[in-house]
Parts: C-alpha cells; structure tokens; sequence
C-alpha cells in the first residue's frame, strides 16, 4: 500500500515549470517521496495519486526510458510506482495503473463510473436465435458452461446457475477500470471499459471494449496487430493477433487466436486454436482447433476436434430461422471441403468426408468413418479405432497443454477409452447386430440414421467395437491391480467386493470431462435446491473429476460377467489379444504413408531410385519413423505387462 501526501508548494510550482496543469491541485495526491522530475506535460483533473518513478526500462533495441508520466491527460487515475506513460493522444480516465505499468502511444484509455468489465454479457451459444443464452464471468469452466448451456429441460438447473451467475457478477462492479503490475500497452486505439492483468502485453491493438484480461506472471496475456475484441472475457496464457474479431466471446485458457479469425457468441475453452476462419455460437470445448480459411463452425458443441479447410456447418434451412444445433462429440475431424446440415450428431472420434444432409444421428456408433458416395452418407462403423491418424492425434493432445496459470479452469481427460465411448461402443454392438438380423442372404446393406452401411462394415464393427471393449476392461484391470497387492483369493474377491455403484450406469462427457450421470445428476439437485456459489459448484465438480478412476473401474467391473480370478484372466488375455491386434492394424495403417503413392512428387528430375533416396532424405523411412517405433515399444511394454500379471494371478490360482 502507498501513502499518500498532499503536493508541496515548491512540487506544484515545478510541475508548472515542466508544462503541467490540473483542474484543482489539491486533488492531487503522491507518494511520500514523490519526485516531479519525471512528469512533463501533463493534465490532471477529478482525483489523482501518483508514486515514485526511479525505474528506467531497457527496450530491446537498445533504447533506455526512465518512468515517469508524459504527454498525457489523467482523469480519476491513480499510478502505482515505477510506471511509465507516454503519448497518449486522448486521455486516461478512470483507471488504477499498477506498479511498472508501462504504457505508450495510446489513443485513449477509460472506463465508465461503474462496469462489470464483460462480466454478465450474455452469448448466444448454440443457437443465433437464442434459447441457451449463457451470462459470461471471468472464471467460466467448460464444465459449469455445460451444465449452463446443456440442462435446459431441468428448470431446476436453469433457475440455480442464473442465481448462482447473478451473485457472481454483483461482486465485480467497479467504478474504475485497472491495468495490472508490469503489464505493456503499446501503439494501441482504444481501450474502453477493460480490466488489464498483471504481465499482460497490448501491442497495436485497435479496439478493446468491455472485456477482462485476465493475465498472470505465469501466464501472461498477448494480444496483437490490429485486434478488435468487444464484450469479452479473455482466460490467462492466450494469445489473440493478427486482425483476429472477437464479441461477447469466453475465450479460456491457452488458447490462440489470429489471422483474421473471427468469433461471435462463442465460448473457446482450454487449447482452442482459431486461425482464418469463422465461429458462429459454437460451444468449443478443450482442444477445438480450425486453421482455414472459408471453414465455418456453426451453432455446435465441439470438442478435441479438428476442422478441414473449407469445412461447413450448415443450420440455415430458414423455415423459422437459423435455429437448428448440432453435436460433434469429442475427437471428431472433418475433411476439406466437408459439409453437414445440422440438426445432426456425430459420435465420438469419427471422421466426416464429403456433404451430409441427411441429419444422422450417429453418436452411438463412435469411432467411424461417415462418407459421401454418389451423394449418400456412407458409414463404416469403427474403423477409426485402428487408425494411426487417431492414435497420433491422441497421443499428442495432452503435450500441447498450453496452459500455465497453476489453476487450471477446465478438467481435462485425455483416455481414449473411456467408460463414455465404451458404453457407445456397446449400443453401436446392439444396434449393428439389429441392423445385421434385419438383412436376409441376398441384402449388400442396411441404412441407419440416413446413412448406408454395407454388411461387411456392419460384421467388421461388431469386431473392432468388442475388441476395444476387452482393451478397455483389461487395461483398467492392469490400473486397478497396479496399486493393490494381490497375494491370494481373498484378495481377489476384495477387489471385486470393494466398490460401489457410481459410474456403472450412463455417462457423460461434459466437454472434456467424463463424469457418471448419476453424480451429475446429484450436483444438479444440490444446484437447484441450494444456494451454490460458482466456487462451490466447481468443487463438486473437480470432486467428480479425481475421482474417475474409482467411477470408470466401478464400470469395467461391472462388464466382467463372473467376478472370479478366472474372469481376470480371460479378461486380460483377451485384452493382450486386442493390443496385438490392433498394434499390427494401426502399423499398416502408418505404413502407407511410406508407399510409391506417398512417394508422388519426390526425386523431382531423377528416376525411381532417386524418388526413393529423396523420400528417405526429407520423411525417413518405415522401420525408423519415431511414431512406429512409439506403438512397437508401447505395443511391446504392454503386452509384457500383460503377460506378467497373468502369470502372477495363475501363480495365486495354483497356490
């Protein structure tokens, strides 16, 4: 804290010399050893305090300034020590600066008696028209958001959130904008209305109105060249440039955004990536990534998913208006130029090629592949699961956490098995040995959902749906055993003994985070019945998430029909068996982008042996590849694993 003093006589007759003015110098208020040495040509009014200005701050090119206030007009300002202000062309009004602020070549910087700083503006996420509007704040989740955007049918739900935001909100009204410790604003337009973290850097930005930027030493805030963000929240560690458009957007953690990129009603949370093109109330969860232009996401949930080039979202049928939504569960990817009229859902992990207007609802058949052939919708069930495309996107997903704020807002689960996708994988068993039971000897395929699936894709998911089901169930046996010593049968039947029900009936993934239905369901009732605060909900919710391991063993346990040692095993063998198989499937998968195709284009002006040497030289070859060696090694690991816990529990068996 500063004390401030009144100015001297002598320090008012100095600052008059060095060609500053004020409206009334008995409102201006310094530090006790306040020196007007570095303040020149400067205008006070309404209520001033100023601090000390001993810092010089060294430029990269070379180029020394001392702090200090110059060129400038303050209005209701108070300047924390050792900051620097220059140019601005206009005034600051209203406005806390924190210490070693360092501020030049500004148009104008101010802020309304009282502001929320984009805290209560209200997106219209999902839907253009409105219908599951949700009230902005700085600490936002992606997982509170869901609760907010997703539970419309529970008014209980509803009615609680609302109160819950309300309250939040009236907590943050104040009547001066602030600029945090240490941040940069440099060769910006106007900045209205903004609250500014500490460490963050402004640099030519063109308009930012009503907004928080919240930035922290650790994870500061960039924001570039020519930016335009109004009603807005910005999370800490992202980084919006190069012309990018943001309104009433939630922008989370570590995220980037630039190249002309554009977003309206929008929420982006942990990760997203939106360079070129456009979004369009789109609830984007952790891991949402569009890099081209002409690609526009429309009014749908996305999460861990990747948009081609020129991919579109179509909810413009306009016989009430854009008013249709849809659902891409997570890990979903698009080709160029792909094209989906929404309402539709597409499962989890699924890769969309070509146009789809035949509203498919296909989130029970995770992991395919959705096709256009002669302007049908082809699916083939499953295939994804061994695509070297999907293991890599998996592997590298949680090595991009650009997040280093310490409190990280969204959880994040990166198991690509899941009890989620498992009980998909499970109805996608059901609904293909239907589809299957309805086809005589003559029938090629059966339709579902508007899409075509030949018989021979039918038999091929059943096969790969109930091998990721024995990988799932005996890696979370391997899990499960890893931390228990299991020396005999009694030990065993603990283990099958020591669990409850939560997480053996539905689940959900609330964008980015897998919970059972059932504790979500317990939160909405305390939600509704209590008076929660946005801390106290976000607890339960984190309560939820260290606890999914005991949920998702709870749910495999609940798979494995005889709960004996004998079960055990075959389950593991089983499992040891999908890993080989699917280890071998994604390897020839990876294998052909080292094929004479994948060969197009090299040894430019030689024969084939020097198309071959040229590959080699820029891609490497087959046996040497990083990723293969990766699945062969990991492959390896486990498999031996494996091996060694079934010979432990035979061992226990024969004792």
């Amino acid at each position: 804290m500063i004390n401030y003093r009144s100015l001297t006589d002598k320090e008012i007759a100095t600052l008059t010399v060095y060609g500053c003015s004020a409206e009334n110098w008995k409102n201006v208020t310094v530090s006790e050893n306040f020196s007007p040495k570095f303040i020149s040509n400067v205008h006070f009014s309404g209520n001033i305090s100023l601090g000390t200005f001993e810092k010089v701050f060294e430029k990269e090119c070379g180029i020394v300034k001392h702090s200090g206030i110059y060129n400038s007009v303050l209005h209701n300002c108070s300047i924390g020590n050792d900051v620097f202000i220059d140019k601005i062309c206009n005034y600051i009004a209203n406005y806390n600066i924190d210490n070693g602020a360092y501020i030049e070549n500004v148009n104008v910087i101010e802020s309304d008696e009282l502001s929320t700083y984009g805290n209560g503006v209200k997106a219209s996420v999902m839907i253009e028209n409105g219908g599951r509007e949700i009230s902005l704040f700085e600490n936002l989740s992606a997982q509170f958001a869901f609760l907010s955007v997703f539970f419309r049918q529970q008014v209980i739900i509803t009615n609680g959130i609302n109160k819950i935001i309300s309250n939040q909100i009236e907590n943050l009204f104040s009547e001066r904008g602030t600029i945090g410790e240490n941040a940069l604003i440099i060769n910006c337009g106007k900045i209205k209305d903004v609250r500014i973290g500490d460490f963050a850097e402004l640099d030519g930005v063109s308009v930012l109105q009503n907004g928080t930027i919240v930035s922290t030493e650790k994870a500061p805030v960039t924001i570039g060249a020519d930016v335009q963000c109004t009603d807005f929240i910005i999370q800490s560690g992202s980084t919006i440039s190069e012309a990018a458009q943001i309104t009433r957007c939630f922008v989370g953690q570590g995220c980037l955004i630039g190249k002309q990129f554009s977003a309206i009603d929008s929420l982006l949370f942990a990760n997203f990536q939106g360079l070129h093109g456009e979004a369009v109330s789109i609830f984007a969860g952790p891991y949402t990534v569009t890099h081209h232009k002409s690609t526009l996401m429309l009014t749908a949930l996305f999460s861990f998913m990747n948009a081609g080039s020129g991919t579109n979202f179509s909810n413009h049928m306009y016989k009430l208006g854009p008013v249709h939504q849809g659902i891409t569960e997570r890990g979903v990817k698009t080709s160029s130029d792909s094209y989906i009229m929404w309402p539709a859902r597409i499962g989890a992990f699924t890769v969309v090629l070509g146009r789809h207007k035949g509203n498919p609802d296909i989130s029970d058949l995770p992991f395919s592949y959705l096709m256009e052939n002669d302007g049908e919708s082809t699916l083939l069930p499953g295939v994804n699961l061994h695509s070297a495309g999907t293991l890599r996107d998996v592997q590298k997903w949680h090595k991009r956490d650009m997040r280093t704020d310490e409190n990280k807002l969204d959880a994040i689960c990166f198991d690509f098995l899941s009890p989620y996708t498992i009980s998909k994988a499970l109805k996608g068993i059901e609904i293909l040995n239907g589809l299957l039971n309805t086809l005589d000897e003559t029938a090629n395929f059966a339709w579902y959902q508007n899409c075509k699936i030949k018989k021979s894709a039918i038999k091929k998911g059943i096969e790969l749906y109930e091998m990721a089901v024995n990988q799932f169930i005996g890696n979370k046996i391997l899990e499960k055993l890893e931390g228990n010593a299991i020396q005999s049968i009694s030990d065993i039947d603990q283990l099958f003994t020591d669990k409850n029900e939560v997480g053996t009936g539905q689940w959900i993934d609330l964008a980015g985070m897998f919970a059972p239905k059932s504790e979500i369901d317990r939160l909405i009732q305390r939600i509704g019945s209590e008076n929660m605060t946005v801390d106290e909900v976000q607890n339960e919710l984190n309560f939820i998430f260290q606890h999914y391991s005991d949920y998702s063993w709870n749910f495999a346990l609940n798979l494995i029909k005889n709960k004996d040692l004998a079960s055990l095993i075959l389950a593991l063998e089983m499992c040891n068996k999908a890993e080989s198989t699917f280890s071998d499937m994604i390897l020839r998968d990876a294998k052909k982008e080292f094929s004479q195709t994948a060969k197009t284009g090299f040894g430019i002006a030689g024969d084939e042996k020097d198309k071959d040497a040229d590959f080699e030289a820029v891609r490497g070859n087959f046996n040497s590849n990083p990723f293969v060696l990766g699945v062969q090694e990991s492959t390896k690991i486990k498999q031996q694993q494996i091996q060694v816990t079934i010979d432990q529990l035979k061992n226990i068996n024969s004792l």
